[in-house]
């Protein structure tokens, strides 16, 4: 009997919830989806990937759909229409960002990239667009990206003069977090240990972390459990990246204090020390302000890049014709008597097809997430203050009626009329890896530039194969806040250039 009451209970409260959903939808006209379990809301539905389970959703709700993540109001676009709608049209609306408690602890609750466009954050988007990342400055540091890439070639150069397989996703993640550690810090790895060795090992936590959906986080009865030990290991990362960043910041402040140090600026810290001790910010800036704005600049820079490197050889390795074709462009507009420079990229529309071909199928960052700071609507459709907005970048990608056979790998599309306006810098909203407007990625440019002198040199010094006969990469993705590939990409390299070319010599 009791048994019973126990299920009759259970039905009353699913019905009455089902009955109050459809009532909610009937009055305010919210964006469709399935229906939601109580408590959960469409937790049971949600793969490890989530970029696909979304796209799978959309196919069958529309390209705008609400969802509940637990205690959390959702909603995902997944057309270029709706993209510019929230992110352009109602920008103001989905100006916030979503704290988690990972983000929180690791980050100092400081973080610019999550803070509220107040003061803070405008302060900091002006100093990065105007000094730390502005053209100038980039300019300034050119050298030290030239000389992490030709670094970088002359290891797979002496990997292919001896025949050996070697693994490039571990390559490609050293030459994008020795540059950024480099301009940022003057630090760089140069093997197994090291300060920046450290740095990198931390960085992969954080992101992994950041991607990671935690149950304290989107079911309120949960918010003062760690089921998942989530802040735990948040509390440790957090420790280790603290001491790391201590020792790096003490060190510098000795040499500044010195004299040693003494002079134009050498990288991003002492700009930031500058700020810190002149006392002229137009904010509060303090230390740990600093450490969380480093720890933002590491982690956009370091691992997207490097991803979407390994994702444009991997195609090419799948798709040999596009691999000869955008060599024979490089021969013909360079040659091999120098390396590609990041100035030669206006000059190659091929490769730079290559590029928006491989962000259109493999955004490092697959979704774009944003908070509503109030009601709004959106087609036609009411979105409610402090809901979730996901912008479905994968799903765009793949859309068929944006694009003729959204599956295949071919850079010519983009050299084609109906989208060889379409760009990668925010202002076209059928690509958009760099975000677009106020909360667009301030490294854009930085960004753009590396992935031209990395992918491109990488095409113009080697041919590429894949060990032990293998004629295939398996393009698996791996869960996350990013979208690298589920394994690690082993392969081999035939040199195409003179190693004298690459080392100056």
């Amino acid at each position: 009997m009791e048994q019973l009451e126990i299920g009759l209970f259970a039905a009353i409260f699913f019905i009455s919830a089902a009955l109050i959903h459809i009532l909610l939808r009937k009055k305010s006209r919210f964006p469709p989806g399935p229906l939601p379990l109580p408590v959960i809301g469409h937790l049971h539905l949600l793969g490890p990937r989530l970029h696909q389970t979304f796209h799978d959703l959309s196919q069958r709700y529309g390209p705008l759909m609400q969802l509940r993540l637990g205690s959390i109001n959702c909603v995902v676009a997944s057309s270029p229409e709706l993209a510019k709608e929230c992110l352009k049209t109602q920008e103001l609306v989905f100006s916030s960002r979503k704290h988690s408690t990972a983000i929180d602890i690791v980050t100092y609750d400081s973080s610019f990239a999550f803070s509220p466009l107040g003061p803070y954050w405008k302060f900091i988007k002006k100093l990065c667009t105007y000094e730390l990342l502005g053209a100038r400055n980039l300019l300034h540091f050119q050298p030290i990206r030239t000389l992490e890439v030709n670094t970088f070639l002359q290891i797979l150069l002496r990997k292919g003069k001896s025949g050996e397989s070697f693994n490039l996703t571990e390559e490609l993640v050293k030459l994008t977090s020795n540059v950024i550690s480099h301009m940022m810090l003057s630090i760089r790895c140069s093997g197994t240990e090291g300060e920046a060795e450290a740095a990198r090992t931390v960085i992969r936590e954080v992101t992994q972390i950041f991607g990671e959906f935690d149950v304290a986080d989107i079911i309120w009865v949960c918010k003062n459990f760690d089921f998942q030990g989530i802040r735990k290991r948040s509390v440790d990362i957090q420790r280790r990246y603290d001491a790391l960043l201590e020792n790096i910041i003490t060190a510098r402040e000795k040499q500044r204090r010195s004299g040693a140090a003494a002079g134009e600026a050498r990288d991003f810290l002492d700009m930031f020390l500058d700020i810190m001790e002149s006392g002229k910010a137009e904010v509060t800036f303090t230390r740990e302000h600093l450490k969380a704005l480093i720890l933002d600049f590491f982690t956009a820079g370091t691992d997207t890049t490097a991803i979407i490197s390994e994702w444009a050889i991997s195609e090419l390795i799948n798709n040999p014709s596009v691999l000869k074709k955008a060599q024979d462009e490089i021969a013909k507009v360079i040659g091999f008597e120098r390396v590609l420079e990041e100035s030669d990229g206006s000059n190659l529309p091929y490769l730079q097809a290559v590029i928006k071909e491989t962000f259109r199928l493999h955004p490092p960052i697959p979704m774009l997430a944003r908070k509503s700071i109030s009601d709004c609507v959106v087609n036609g459709y009411t979105v409610p203050a402090n809901s979730l907005l996901f912008v479905n970048l994968w799903s765009m990608g793949r859309n068929p009626k944006i694009w003729d056979s959204p599956a295949e790998f071919r850079p010519e599309r983009f050299l084609e009329k109906a989208n060889s306006a379409i760009d990668i810098k925010g202002q076209h909203f059928e690509l958009l890896p760099f975000g677009t407007g106020r909360r667009g990625c301030p490294g854009m440019l930085l960004g753009i530039q590396e992935v031209v002198i990395i992918i491109g040199s990488m095409i113009q010094c080697f041919e590429w194969k894949l060990p032990n006969g293998s004629v295939a990469v398996d393009m698996t993705e791996r869960p996350g806040l990013t979208a690298p590939r589920a394994e690690d990409l082993i392969c081999c390299v035939v040199p195409l250039i003179d190693p004298s070319v690459v080392s100056g010599e």
